[in-house]
This record gives C-alpha cells, structure tokens and sequence, in this order.
C-alpha cells in the first residue's frame, strides 16, 4: 500500500451487526469472507472502512453510534428506512441483481428506485470527502454503490479508487436493458482499478464499457477521460488457515462425533444457500427427486443435508421460492421415506460457524449448483474443511469458482440429468480419487486464500497509478508546450512534419466529410509564411485529395503514407519502381469481406488499398478485420507488401512505402534545428522512429507511443501550432 496515506475501504455494510438490546446498541463482528480479508486493511493504523450500519438510528443517536464505531475503525453512513427501501431493496436487489444474474424478468425498473440510488451513493460520496486526504487509497465493493467512484473522482481527480464487484457482470445484451446503463457505467469508470472474480466478468464489462461510454479499449485497458482504467480478473479466497484449523477446534469436534454416530452407513451430500432463486436450490432437489426415482438402491443409504439461510422471504419473489422449497422437500420425504430413513434434512437458519465446520468435514459429497454465482465460497470452504483430502465437490460451470477448482466434478445447473449423474459418480468415487482432487483443490484454495486475494488487489491499484503517472508526464501539458515554443523560436532551420485525418482534423463517418476549415487553413499559412519553416503534410490520403485542399498553400507534401510525394509548388511524383499488379488480388479477397460487413468500404489509391471499417457495427469491424489480417498474412508476405492496421482501417501498400523512409528522405542532406512531428496512427509510429531522439515527435489521442509527448485530441494540437505562429 501507499505510505503516509490512509486506505478506505466502502461498502454498503460494515463489517459488524448492529442490534437494540433494551434501549442499547450492541455490536457484533460479521464472520463473512469479505470482513475476514478486509480485516487486515481497516483493523490497521488510521485506516477505516465507511458503510451502513445495518438499520435506522434516529439523529439524536447519531453521534452515539459513530463514538463506539470510531472505536473498531469503522464510519457509518446513517440512512432511513424509505432509503434502505428504494436504494437497496428497490434498485440494487430489484434492478441490479436480477440483471447481473440473468433474470431480467424479475427485474422492476422503476425511476423513484434509480432517484434514491443516486441519493445514497451521494450521501456514501459526502462521507468519503469528509474523511479523505490527497494520498489516500479508496476502495469501493459491490453493485450498491457503482455510482461512487464518478462522484469521488469529480470532486477529487488524482485520488486513488479501487472499485471491486463481488456478484457476476453480465454480457452487453443483457446490461443494456437497464435504463440508466451509460450513468452505471460512467459511475464505475471513475475507478482507476476495476476487478471481477472472474475473465469473463471483466470482459463483459469491457465490451459494455467500450460500447456505452466514449473509452478507447486497448487489451484490458480502457482510455476514458484521459486517464487509463484497468480491468482485471481477481478470483475471491476464503480464510483457508481457520477453516482448516477449525476442524481440530473442540465444539466443532463433538458435533462432528454426534454427525458421525447418526449418520453409520448413510453417505451424505451437503447443500448450503442464501435463499435466492440464483442459487439454484429447485433444480438440485429436482436432480436429487430423479436420483432416488432411477436408483431405488439408494434408498436408506443416502442423505441431502440442506441449509437455506433466509434472505429477504417478505419479498414476493423470495417467499414464492420458500414456499415452492417448501412444498417440493415435503413431497420427496412423503414419497421416499422409509420408517427409519428419511431422504433429506432440511434447516431453514443460519448455523454457527463450529457446527458448519462440522457439517463441512463429514459430508461425502457437497453440491454446489447456483444457476450464477459472482464466486461462491461455499465451495472453496468445503475444500479447505477437508483435512483428510477426502470428498468430493460437486459445482457449477456457472460459479465463479469453476474456473480454478477443475478437479471438482463440474455440472450445468440447468441440467438436472447432469447433476443426477454426477451425484451418482460421486457416490462411487474410488477414495484415491477423491484424495487426489481433493489434494489438488486444497492446494490452490489455500495458496489463493483471501490474504492473497488482498494483496494482489493492492499491489495492481499501486501498479495501475504508477503506470498513470508516468503516462501522465507525456502529456503535453504547458511546460512542455512552453519548452517546445522556446525552442521553436530560437531555430533558425524548422521541419514540421503533420499527419491529417484525426491530427488536423477530427474523424467523420465519412472520409470526404474530413474538408480542411478556415481555421486550419488559417494555422497552415501561419507555419508556411515563415521562411524558416518547412512545413511538410505527410497523410494517407490520396494524393488528388491533397492537392485539391492544400495545393494553393506553400507546403511541401506526401501522400499515401510515402508513395506520392511534392515539394512546394513542383509537380507530384511517384516513388520509382512501384508496382499495383498485386492489387486485383487483394481486392477480390477484400470484396467478399466488404460483402459481409455492412458499413465497411474499400477505398483505392495509387499504390495502397484500404479497408475501412468505421461504419460497421461495434465489434463486428473488429472481427472482421482480424479474419482479414489471418487470411491475408501469408499472401502479404509472398508479394513483399505491408499490411499497417490504423485507426478503424486496415491498409494494403508496398514494403517500400512507409512514412518514416519518406521522412528520412526529407531530411537526407538537411540539418535543421528543430524538428517536429505529430500524427496519430498505426502508421505515423515509423515517422516517430525514424527521428532523431532531440525532435519533438507528439503523438495524438493515445500516449502508449514511441513519441516523447502526446496530446489528447487535434483541438490540442491547433492550440500547440497556433501558440509557435504568435
């Protein structure tokens, strides 16, 4: 972590519950993952963790309340029951949960919840102001508060946010149907780290991000507001030392002795939920009514130990789902059971943390089928209960933790007849198998505990504003604009190299829209007036289009990247010795591509092809352009031509043709003083290569680059170019 700073940790709860007893508020510490983890961070110095308290305390108590947390580092934000109602219930359980879990039917998207989720993110913002400093660290959790890093970032730009989202994010198609999806995402892009459990929850929040908001995405990094926000995949551990560890513990030891005793000759399978209708808990007792219909032998040898923790069951849908559990348990025990044997035993309660230690280390078989699930721990702690290395885990493909414990027999949850046959599997699992799983398993749920989980997280934020201050020092910002114009002004001998499309001009749908405008022209006169400067255009474009917009200026100019070139007021020559036989080839493998891709067009020039693809459909472009590149490589290679992605365009040239050979030759014999270039392609990277390391080579738009200094967009450029006319 940063020294001489503070961490904040926020989240919708604190880490402790809160009750009345007889007119006094008592505290109690949570055992959940996340407060274990996060223990190591907020217990620490002046660090502090700021949520909610868990239920209403009136204004005249306030005060009362803060005084005892103040105590365990802990800060609330004080909400009322209508807030709790509309900003927790109504939108984050009502809206975002069922979306990001993929039951949007159950999702009620109604404006007065979206209004009181803005309220309470905003009242959690003016508490994070009231308790933060320049160098501190904030690290956000969960779906309640996606709105929070925006807030804090606008008031605070430089601070450090961490953002981490505990439950799944799901595919574009689906994300888009919440109707406030561009102000979550925009929310969330203050962060300057966003971790999911998972890859693919942060790449479906990429794709959503780079398709509703104005970012760039490059790999995992998305460019938002000129600042770089990374996604990463963090898998979520559990505290394996103390779940191990309290297997040997003396309360969890005697109702192990008394599970054991009860349950001679009986294999058992452990299910325990939160009562949600995500976790799948239908669909297992489905799969276990088919199991004892198809195998009447296991009828008297085979016990379902289920655990529902209650959640929310005065919510329609909950109770819905209770009652259905409800019903559907009662008819497989009235149609299974036996005089001495009954089928399952159900819990409608929470347990002590002992008597699941115990429960955990004597199951057979623990089956884990959420029909989505952000991680689910539950498995991960079964694991690390079994210290035999005996068991075996049952889990869905749609658990986060599919994607690191493998040796567990892995299920879709939909699939009752795949859970049937699992169980079944398990059941008559040689124990050399199950201990060398189980071996497997332990190892990486003990070596990714929750500690690890912390530090990864940490030490990738620190990485992450690292890596932002360094980028940031490219900028040009006025010192180095005021450094460039000093050095500007005492040269005698100036060569300003300026690349066009997204330099000069920004980019337009279509290429012809991109005209030069007075301003422009009048910049161009300025820098050419001057009998110092050369001032030299060097584009893509076809060599026609330049001449008919520059060619009544006094610039020097070189068009399609190299191949055509013109000094001043001479005529436009070609390179020597280039060929376009190779072009009817190309072009026919383009065609079909171009026929597949709405929005796509080819355009033609001398000596190059391109494709561009900036009309197309988000993505699709992408793809498209990827086939193109694989189907043309080796083609490329034999015909000794170049193949030079860019911006939304993919261009086909000679090997000879490149902007940084053309700049050489501009140069060859001439030593000026001060050079200059700017562009912002795939392509203007040669030019910047090409130049002496003392010229000052600015890139646009994009400061991951081989030149010295970048600026944000072609408004900044004109701003550069018109400070050195004055």
């Amino acid at each position: 972590m940063i020294t001489d700073s503070k961490t904040i940790i926020v989240s919708n709860r604190l880490p402790v519950k809160i009750t009345e007893e007889n007119g006094a508020y008592v505290l109690s510490p949570s055992e959940g993952g996340l407060a274990t983890g996060l223990g190591s961070i907020y217990k620490n110095g002046n660090n502090i963790w700021i949520g909610w308290p868990g239920l209403e305390v009136p204004p005249e108590r306030q005060d009362e309340v803060r005084e005892k947390l103040a105590g365990l580092n802990l800060v609330p934000v004080f909400l009322s029951n209508e807030e709790i109602s509309l900003y927790y219930e109504g939108f984050s359980n009502e809206v975002l949960w069922p979306v990001f879990h993929y039951l949007v039917t159950y999702a009620n998207f109604e404006q007065a919840a979206w209004d009181y989720y803005k309220v309470v993110n905003d009242k959690f913002k003016a508490e994070v102001l009231k308790q933060l400093s320049a160098d501190d660290v904030v690290w956000i959790h969960d779906y309640q508060l996606l709105l929070l890093p925006c807030l804090i970032r606008t008031v605070q730009p430089e601070i450090t946010i961490g953002f981490f989202q505990h439950i799944p994010f799901p595919s574009f198609e689906i994300f888009r149907l919440i109707p406030w999806r561009e102000e979550l995402i925009a929310g969330m892009l203050g962060a300057d780290l966003l971790g999911f459990h998972t890859f693919d929850d942060a790449r479906h929040f990429l794709s959503a991000a780079s398709r509703l908001s104005s970012s760039n995405l490059l790999d995992n990094v998305l460019i938002y507001k000129n600042r770089q926000v990374v996604v990463e995949a963090f898998p979520m551990g559990i505290d394996a030392d103390k779940f191990d560890s309290l297997t040997r513990h003396e309360k969890v030891a005697k109702y192990t002795s008394s599970f054991k005793a009860s349950l001679k000759n009986v294999k058992t399978i452990l299910t325990i939920d939160r009562l949600d209708y995500s976790k799948g808990i239908l669909q297992r007792l489905q799969a276990f009514e088919l199991l004892l219909e198809q195998h009447p032998e296991y009828t008297g040898k085979l016990a379902l130990y289920m655990v529902v923790v209650p959640s929310r069951d005065t919510v329609p849908k909950y109770k819905e789902l209770k009652d259905q559990i409800d019903q559907l348990v009662g008819n497989i025990n009235a149609r299974f059971r036996t005089i001495n044997w009954v089928p399952i035993h159900y819990f409608y309660r929470s347990f002590s943390i002992e008597f699941l230690s115990a429960i955990y280390s004597t199951a057979d078989i623990c089956l884990v089928t959420p029909m989505r699930d952000g991680m689910n721990l539950v498995s991960k702690e079964y694991v690390a209960s079994r210290t035999a290395d005996d068991g075996v885990l049952i889990l869905s493909e749609m658990a986060g933790a599919s994607k690191e414990l493998n040796d567990a027999l892995i299920v879709n949850p939909n699939n009752i007849g795949d859970i049937k046959e699992a169980i079944v599997k398990a059941i008559n699992m040689p124990l050399e198998e199950q201990n060398r799983r189980m071996r497997s398993m332990r190892a990486i749920v003990s070596k990714f505990n929750i500690h690890l989980w912390v530090k990864n997280f940490m030490d990738k934020l620190n990485e992450v504003k690292t890596m932002q201050k360094s980028l940031h020092t490219k900028h040009a910002v006025a010192a180095v604009r005021a450094q460039i114009a000093a050095d500007y002004d005492r040269a005698k001998d100036r060569y300003i190299f300026l690349d066009y499309d997204g330099t000069l001009v920004g980019f337009k749908g279509d290429i012809d829209d991109a005209a030069p405008d007075e301003e422009l022209y009048s910049i161009l006169k300025g820098l050419s007036l001057d009998p110092a400067n050369k001032v030299i255009l060097i584009s893509g474009r076809r060599y026609q289009t330049l001449e008919k917009w520059f060619g009544h200026l006094d610039l020097d100019m070189i068009a399609e990247h190299g191949a055509w070139q013109k000094k001043r007021k001479a005529e436009w020559k070609a390179l020597p010795l280039l060929t376009d036989k190779w072009k009817q080839e190309i072009r026919t493998v383009l065609d079909t591509y171009t026929d597949r891709t709405p929005g796509s067009f080819i355009e033609e020039k001398s000596y190059s092809l391109v494709w561009h693809y900036r009309k197309a459909e988000e993505g699709l472009g992408e793809l498209r352009a990827n086939e193109i590149i694989n189907h043309l490589r080796m083609i490329i290679a034999d015909k000794g031509l170049q193949m030079m992605p860019g911006n939304k365009v993919i261009e086909f040239k000679n090997i000879e043709v490149n902007k940084g050979k053309a700049a050489q030759n501009w140069l060859y014999d001439n030593h000026p003083d001060f050079i200059l270039a700017l562009g912002d392609d795939h392509t203007d990277e040669d030019i910047f290569k090409a130049l002496s390391p003392e010229a000052y080579t600015i890139k646009v738009g994009s400061n991951i680059s081989a030149a010295r200094y970048y600026l944000k967009d072609y408004h900044e450029v004109r701003e550069l170019l018109k400070e050195l006319i004055k």
